[in-house]
Protein backbone atom coordinates (compact mmCIF):
# COMPACT_ATOMS: atom_id res chain seq x y z
CA UNK A 1 0.00 0.00 0.00
CA UNK A 2 1.59 3.15 -0.42
CA UNK A 3 2.17 5.95 1.86
CA UNK A 4 -0.07 8.92 0.47
CA UNK A 5 -3.63 7.81 -0.49
CA UNK A 6 -6.70 9.46 -2.27
CA UNK A 7 -10.40 8.44 -1.20
CA UNK A 8 -13.56 9.41 -1.60
CA UNK A 9 -16.38 10.13 1.66
CA UNK A 10 -19.44 12.75 1.83
CA UNK A 11 -20.33 14.88 4.57
CA UNK A 12 -24.28 14.71 4.45
CA UNK A 13 -24.82 15.39 0.48
CA UNK A 14 -21.56 17.15 -0.06
CA UNK A 15 -18.79 15.07 -1.74
CA UNK A 16 -15.61 14.92 -0.43
CA UNK A 17 -11.82 14.16 -0.90
CA UNK A 18 -9.74 13.26 1.35
CA UNK A 19 -5.59 12.61 0.73
CA UNK A 20 -3.94 10.97 3.67
CA UNK A 21 -0.67 10.04 4.81
CA UNK A 22 -0.49 7.04 6.05
CA UNK A 23 2.79 6.79 8.02
CA UNK A 24 2.30 10.19 9.39
CA UNK A 25 -1.05 9.95 10.10
CA UNK A 26 -2.65 13.05 8.18
CA UNK A 27 -5.42 13.54 6.63
CA UNK A 28 -7.02 16.63 4.48
CA UNK A 29 -10.33 16.64 3.84
CA UNK A 30 -11.45 18.49 0.78
CA UNK A 31 -15.47 19.59 -0.74
CA UNK A 32 -16.11 19.79 -4.43
CA UNK A 33 -18.39 22.51 -3.52
CA UNK A 34 -16.32 25.65 -3.57
CA UNK A 35 -13.27 23.73 -3.38
CA UNK A 36 -13.10 24.46 0.59
CA UNK A 37 -10.91 22.31 2.47
CA UNK A 38 -12.44 20.97 5.49
CA UNK A 39 -10.10 19.88 8.03
CA UNK A 40 -6.48 18.92 8.33
CA UNK A 41 -5.52 16.24 10.89
CA UNK A 42 -2.68 15.81 12.41
CA UNK A 43 -2.03 12.58 14.49
CA UNK A 44 -5.77 13.14 15.25
CA UNK A 45 -5.58 16.73 16.09
CA UNK A 46 -7.37 19.49 13.09
CA UNK A 47 -5.51 22.54 12.99
CA UNK A 48 -8.10 23.50 10.54
CA UNK A 49 -10.95 25.82 11.87
CA UNK A 50 -13.03 25.05 8.55
CA UNK A 51 -17.18 23.99 8.33
CA UNK A 52 -17.80 21.69 10.48
CA UNK A 53 -21.25 20.28 8.59
CA UNK A 54 -22.79 21.02 5.70
CA UNK A 55 -25.10 23.31 6.76
CA UNK A 56 -22.30 25.39 7.35
CA UNK A 57 -20.16 24.79 3.98
CA UNK A 58 -23.67 25.33 1.92
CA UNK A 59 -23.60 29.36 2.49
CA UNK A 60 -20.22 29.73 3.08
CA UNK A 61 -20.61 32.27 5.93
CA UNK A 62 -17.20 32.96 6.89
CA UNK A 63 -15.38 32.11 4.12
CA UNK A 64 -13.34 29.19 5.80
CA UNK A 65 -10.82 27.74 3.04
CA UNK A 66 -12.37 30.13 0.73
CA UNK A 67 -10.61 29.47 -2.60
CA UNK A 68 -10.83 33.56 -3.92
CA UNK A 69 -11.23 34.10 -7.30
CA UNK A 70 -11.21 36.30 -9.54
CA UNK A 71 -10.73 38.74 -6.62
CA UNK A 72 -9.62 38.20 -2.83
CA UNK A 73 -11.16 40.29 -0.20
CA UNK A 74 -13.02 43.69 -0.93
CA UNK A 75 -14.50 45.37 -4.29
CA UNK A 76 -14.81 48.89 -2.74
CA UNK A 77 -19.10 49.05 -3.20
CA UNK A 78 -19.11 46.32 -5.15
CA UNK A 79 -17.87 48.87 -7.84
CA UNK A 80 -14.76 49.02 -10.23
CA UNK A 81 -13.48 50.23 -13.77
CA UNK A 82 -10.99 48.48 -15.90
CA UNK A 83 -9.91 50.07 -19.25
CA UNK A 84 -11.86 52.59 -18.60
CA UNK A 85 -15.42 51.06 -18.31
CA UNK A 86 -17.02 50.91 -15.40
CA UNK A 87 -18.60 47.79 -13.77
CA UNK A 88 -20.80 46.96 -11.08
CA UNK A 89 -21.07 43.57 -9.65
CA UNK A 90 -24.29 43.89 -7.44
CA UNK A 91 -26.68 46.15 -9.68
CA UNK A 92 -29.58 47.08 -8.22
CA UNK A 93 -28.88 46.42 -4.75
CA UNK A 94 -28.21 48.76 -2.00
CA UNK A 95 -27.04 49.03 1.39
CA UNK A 96 -25.11 46.85 3.20
CA UNK A 97 -25.79 44.11 0.74
CA UNK A 98 -24.06 45.58 -1.99
CA UNK A 99 -20.45 44.07 -0.38
CA UNK A 100 -19.03 42.00 -2.89
CA UNK A 101 -16.20 39.88 -0.88
CA UNK A 102 -14.04 36.85 -1.77
CA UNK A 103 -14.63 36.38 -5.41
CA UNK A 104 -17.48 33.91 -7.12
CA UNK A 105 -16.35 30.16 -6.43
CA UNK A 106 -17.46 29.36 -2.91
CA UNK A 107 -20.75 28.16 -4.23
CA UNK A 108 -19.01 26.15 -7.08
CA UNK A 109 -19.49 22.21 -7.03
CA UNK A 110 -15.72 22.09 -8.40
CA UNK A 111 -14.77 19.07 -11.06
CA UNK A 112 -12.49 16.83 -9.73
CA UNK A 113 -9.67 15.44 -11.79
CA UNK A 114 -6.34 13.96 -11.21
CA UNK A 115 -6.41 12.44 -8.51
CA UNK A 116 -3.23 10.34 -7.57
CA UNK A 117 -1.44 8.80 -4.72
CA UNK A 118 1.88 7.71 -4.34
CA UNK A 119 4.99 6.89 -1.95
CA UNK A 120 5.88 10.41 -2.62
CA UNK A 121 2.49 12.37 -2.19
CA UNK A 122 -1.35 12.66 -2.70
CA UNK A 123 -3.01 14.99 -4.91
CA UNK A 124 -6.21 15.89 -6.30
CA UNK A 125 -7.08 19.00 -8.58
CA UNK A 126 -10.19 20.49 -8.62
CA UNK A 127 -11.46 22.57 -12.30
CA UNK A 128 -14.47 24.87 -12.66
CA UNK A 129 -15.47 26.85 -15.89
CA UNK A 130 -18.16 28.78 -13.80
CA UNK A 131 -16.46 32.34 -14.40
CA UNK A 132 -18.76 33.19 -17.54
CA UNK A 133 -19.74 36.34 -18.89
CA UNK A 134 -23.22 35.49 -18.79
CA UNK A 135 -22.75 34.26 -15.66
CA UNK A 136 -22.06 37.40 -13.56
CA UNK A 137 -23.99 40.62 -13.08
CA UNK A 138 -20.70 43.06 -14.27
CA UNK A 139 -17.93 40.89 -14.64
CA UNK A 140 -18.03 40.24 -18.28
CA UNK A 141 -15.18 38.01 -18.72
CA UNK A 142 -14.21 34.26 -20.07
CA UNK A 143 -12.06 32.40 -16.77
CA UNK A 144 -11.33 28.26 -16.39
CA UNK A 145 -9.73 27.93 -12.89
CA UNK A 146 -8.17 24.98 -11.27
CA UNK A 147 -6.53 24.17 -8.19
CA UNK A 148 -4.14 21.45 -6.98
CA UNK A 149 -4.00 20.19 -3.75
CA UNK A 150 -0.97 18.31 -2.63
CA UNK A 151 -0.03 16.76 0.71
CA UNK A 152 3.21 15.49 0.84
CA UNK A 153 6.12 14.89 4.16
CA UNK A 154 6.23 18.88 4.53
CA UNK A 155 2.61 19.90 4.57
CA UNK A 156 -0.17 20.45 2.37
CA UNK A 157 0.50 22.78 -0.79
CA UNK A 158 -1.95 24.83 -3.05
CA UNK A 159 -1.45 26.15 -6.94
CA UNK A 160 -4.20 27.42 -8.59
CA UNK A 161 -3.78 28.27 -12.15
CA UNK A 162 -6.12 30.59 -13.78
CA UNK A 163 -6.86 31.13 -17.78
CA UNK A 164 -7.96 33.83 -19.67
CA UNK A 165 -10.28 31.89 -21.98
CA UNK A 166 -11.97 34.75 -22.99
CA UNK A 167 -10.72 37.60 -26.18
CA UNK A 168 -10.26 40.51 -23.89
CA UNK A 169 -8.11 41.26 -20.87
CA UNK A 170 -9.62 40.45 -18.27
CA UNK A 171 -8.97 41.79 -13.72
CA UNK A 172 -8.04 38.97 -11.70
CA UNK A 173 -6.48 37.64 -8.76
CA UNK A 174 -5.94 34.88 -6.49
CA UNK A 175 -6.21 34.21 -2.59
CA UNK A 176 -6.66 31.73 -0.09
CA UNK A 177 -8.75 32.20 3.06
CA UNK A 178 -7.62 29.39 5.62
CA UNK A 179 -8.42 29.69 9.27
CA UNK A 180 -6.33 28.01 11.84
CA UNK A 181 -7.13 26.84 15.37
CA UNK A 182 -3.96 25.22 16.79
CA UNK A 183 -5.56 24.20 20.06
CA UNK A 184 -8.22 25.21 22.66
CA UNK A 185 -6.02 27.25 24.19
CA UNK A 186 -6.36 31.33 24.13
CA UNK A 187 -5.23 32.94 20.76
CA UNK A 188 -3.94 35.73 23.24
CA UNK A 189 -0.77 33.37 24.09
CA UNK A 190 -0.16 32.30 20.58
CA UNK A 191 2.93 33.18 18.94
CA UNK A 192 2.79 34.88 15.45
CA UNK A 193 5.59 35.89 13.46
CA UNK A 194 5.10 38.04 9.66
CA UNK A 195 7.90 38.65 7.51
CA UNK A 196 6.56 41.94 6.46
CA UNK A 197 8.49 45.38 5.82
CA UNK A 198 5.29 47.53 5.05
CA UNK A 199 1.31 47.09 5.96
CA UNK A 200 -0.95 48.43 3.86
CA UNK A 201 -2.76 51.30 5.15
CA UNK A 202 -6.95 51.32 5.42
CA UNK A 203 -9.74 52.83 6.28
CA UNK A 204 -12.96 51.93 8.32
CA UNK A 205 -14.07 49.53 5.84
CA UNK A 206 -10.67 47.71 4.98
CA UNK A 207 -10.16 49.08 1.67
CA UNK A 208 -6.70 50.43 1.56
CA UNK A 209 -6.18 54.39 1.31
CA UNK A 210 -6.01 55.67 -2.39
CA UNK A 211 -2.40 56.14 -3.79
CA UNK A 212 1.09 55.18 -2.47
CA UNK A 213 0.42 56.11 1.10
CA UNK A 214 -1.25 53.01 0.92
CA UNK A 215 1.65 50.85 1.73
CA UNK A 216 3.47 52.27 4.95
CA UNK A 217 6.89 51.07 6.25
CA UNK A 218 6.32 48.37 9.30
CA UNK A 219 7.90 50.55 11.51
CA UNK A 220 5.98 53.66 10.77
CA UNK A 221 2.81 51.43 11.69
CA UNK A 222 1.94 51.44 15.29
CA UNK A 223 3.79 49.35 16.81
CA UNK A 224 1.14 46.42 17.96
CA UNK A 225 0.96 45.50 14.16
CA UNK A 226 4.36 44.67 13.95
CA UNK A 227 5.17 41.27 13.74
CA UNK A 228 8.38 40.80 12.22
CA UNK A 229 9.89 39.35 15.19
CA UNK A 230 8.05 36.34 16.44
CA UNK A 231 5.55 37.49 19.69
CA UNK A 232 2.70 36.40 21.25
CA UNK A 233 -0.96 38.13 19.98
CA UNK A 234 -1.96 39.42 22.59
CA UNK A 235 -5.33 41.53 22.64
CA UNK A 236 -3.98 42.71 19.67
CA UNK A 237 -7.03 42.72 17.08
CA UNK A 238 -5.77 41.86 13.23
CA UNK A 239 -7.30 42.38 10.11
CA UNK A 240 -4.29 44.02 8.31
CA UNK A 241 -2.78 43.15 4.81
CA UNK A 242 1.17 42.82 5.19
CA UNK A 243 3.40 43.44 1.94
CA UNK A 244 7.08 43.26 1.06
CA UNK A 245 7.03 40.15 2.37
CA UNK A 246 11.05 38.66 2.90
CA UNK A 247 11.86 35.44 1.27
CA UNK A 248 13.57 32.68 2.60
CA UNK A 249 16.78 31.02 0.47
CA UNK A 250 13.98 29.13 -1.36
CA UNK A 251 12.31 31.92 -2.57
CA UNK A 252 9.59 31.57 -0.38
CA UNK A 253 8.07 33.70 2.56
CA UNK A 254 6.89 32.41 5.68
CA UNK A 255 4.25 33.04 8.25
CA UNK A 256 4.52 31.37 11.10
CA UNK A 257 2.35 30.34 14.18
CA UNK A 258 2.68 28.34 16.93
CA UNK A 259 0.98 27.76 20.10
CA UNK A 260 3.66 27.24 22.72
CA UNK A 261 1.34 25.84 25.27
CA UNK A 262 0.45 22.40 22.83
CA UNK A 263 4.16 23.40 20.72
CA UNK A 264 2.29 23.10 17.69
CA UNK A 265 3.77 25.20 14.80
CA UNK A 266 2.57 26.01 10.95
CA UNK A 267 4.21 28.14 8.28
CA UNK A 268 2.13 29.34 5.58
CA UNK A 269 4.36 30.28 2.21
CA UNK A 270 4.03 31.91 -0.45
CA UNK A 271 6.04 32.79 -3.52
CA UNK A 272 4.82 36.07 -3.76
CA UNK A 273 2.35 38.77 -2.94
CA UNK A 274 0.59 39.49 0.58
CA UNK A 275 -0.51 38.35 3.93
CA UNK A 276 -3.82 39.23 5.20
CA UNK A 277 -3.71 38.47 9.04
CA UNK A 278 -7.10 37.94 10.75
CA UNK A 279 -7.73 37.01 14.34
CA UNK A 280 -11.20 36.45 13.81
CA UNK A 281 -13.00 39.08 15.76
CA UNK A 282 -16.27 39.51 14.19
CA UNK A 283 -16.25 36.12 12.61
CA UNK A 284 -19.84 34.72 13.10
CA UNK A 285 -19.55 31.44 15.40
CA UNK A 286 -16.04 30.95 17.71
CA UNK A 287 -15.08 34.70 17.21
CA UNK A 288 -11.59 34.62 18.33
CA UNK A 289 -10.82 31.31 18.31
CA UNK A 290 -8.58 30.79 15.50
CA UNK A 291 -6.30 32.99 13.14
CA UNK A 292 -7.02 33.57 9.18
CA UNK A 293 -3.68 33.66 7.70
CA UNK A 294 -4.52 34.59 4.07
CA UNK A 295 -2.16 34.31 0.98
CA UNK A 296 -3.15 36.73 -1.78
CA UNK A 297 -1.77 37.93 -4.95
CA UNK A 298 -2.62 41.75 -4.76
CA UNK A 299 -4.00 43.87 -1.97
CA UNK A 300 -8.17 44.13 -1.28
CA UNK A 301 -9.87 46.24 -3.46
CA UNK A 302 -6.94 45.46 -6.26
CA UNK A 303 -9.81 46.04 -8.88
CA UNK A 304 -9.97 49.56 -8.22
CA UNK A 305 -5.99 50.60 -7.80
CA UNK A 306 -4.39 52.05 -10.90
CA UNK A 307 -1.27 50.97 -8.98
CA UNK A 308 -2.72 47.02 -9.10
CA UNK A 309 -3.53 47.05 -13.25
CA UNK A 310 -0.23 45.46 -14.53
CA UNK A 311 -0.73 42.67 -11.47
CA UNK A 312 -4.37 41.88 -12.06
CA UNK A 313 -4.22 42.03 -15.80
CA UNK A 314 -4.61 38.54 -17.67
CA UNK A 315 -4.24 38.80 -21.46
CA UNK A 316 -6.24 35.97 -23.67
CA UNK A 317 -4.97 33.08 -23.68
CA UNK A 318 -2.92 33.81 -20.54
CA UNK A 319 -2.55 31.58 -18.05
CA UNK A 320 -1.20 33.02 -14.54
CA UNK A 321 -0.12 30.86 -11.30
CA UNK A 322 -0.19 31.21 -7.66
CA UNK A 323 1.58 28.92 -5.30
CA UNK A 324 1.40 28.91 -1.47
CA UNK A 325 0.80 26.38 1.24
CA UNK A 326 1.18 25.25 4.62
CA UNK A 327 4.41 23.80 6.23
CA UNK A 328 3.40 21.04 9.60
CA UNK A 329 5.84 22.27 12.15
CA UNK A 330 6.90 25.22 10.48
Amino acid sequence: MPRFTVTRDSLGAQELVVLTDTVAHREVRIARHGATVLSIKLDGHDIADGFRDEAELVPHKGSRFAIMTPFANRVEDSRYTFEGQAYDLQPGVVGKDRASRHGFLRGERFDVRDETGGDDAAKVTFATQAIRPEARPGYPFALDFAVTFTLDGKGLTVDARTRNVGDRDAPTFFGWHPYFRLSDTPIEGWVLQIPADEIIVADEGFIPVPGPTAWQPIGEADASLDFRQARAIGHTELNNTYAKLARDADGRARTYLSDPATGRRIAVWQEKGVMLAFTSDTAERDARKSVALEPMECIPNAFNREDCRDAITLSPGAERRFVCGVEFGG
